[in-house]
């Protein structure tokens, strides 16, 4: 039961939860149950909204910042992250594979202010061995949801 509520809310957070219960076919109480459940054991961390800023005219500067640390001896990589994911300005932080330890997203006003965010409070963590900021230059794509404009059909409807 609750796999199939979380496919569902993942793609729609605001689904009526009556409508949800119909298409489960179970009480609407017990949907009420499990996702209170699930909110207070933390398997639902939090709902979001996805905003196309761009359409509203909101200048926003995003970033990708991959970062190579020195895990501290006894703490791992975790003590490191929760240095890092307590910035404000940080969006996410993921423990990845590959050439760095951690991709880091950010947000800022300018790309000065990123710029500024990386060389001033992330590159002086005293565990940061490198990083690499690479700036979301456009989203065609943002969890599941295609941003990009989709081509319109420009054919002629023929009626026989």
């Amino acid at each position: 039961m609750r796999e199939k509520i979380l496919t569902f809310i993942e793609k729609n957070s605001r689904i009526d939860l009556k409508e949800l219960a119909i298409i489960l076919g179970v009480d609407e109480t017990i949907v009420v149950n499990e996702l209170q459940a699930m909110e207070e054991e933390h398997v639902i961390c939090g709902y979001h909204t996805l905003i196309d800023w761009d359409k509203v005219g909101v200048e926003k500067v995003m970033a990708m910042i991959e970062v190579r640390v020195t895990p501290q001896r006894g703490l791992g990589f975790d003590k490191v992250a929760e240095r890092i994911y307590n910035y404000p300005e940080v969006n996410a932080v993921y423990l990845i594979s590959g050439g760095f330890d951690f991709m880091v997203t950010i947000e800022g006003k300018t790309l000065r202010e990123v710029a500024q965010f990386v060389s001033e409070k992330l590159s002086t963590l005293d565990t940061v061995l490198s990083t690499k900021t690479n700036f979301i230059l456009k989203k065609y794509k943002d969890h599941g949801t295609i941003l990009a404009e989709r081509p319109k059909d420009e054919r002629i409807q023929m009626i026989p």
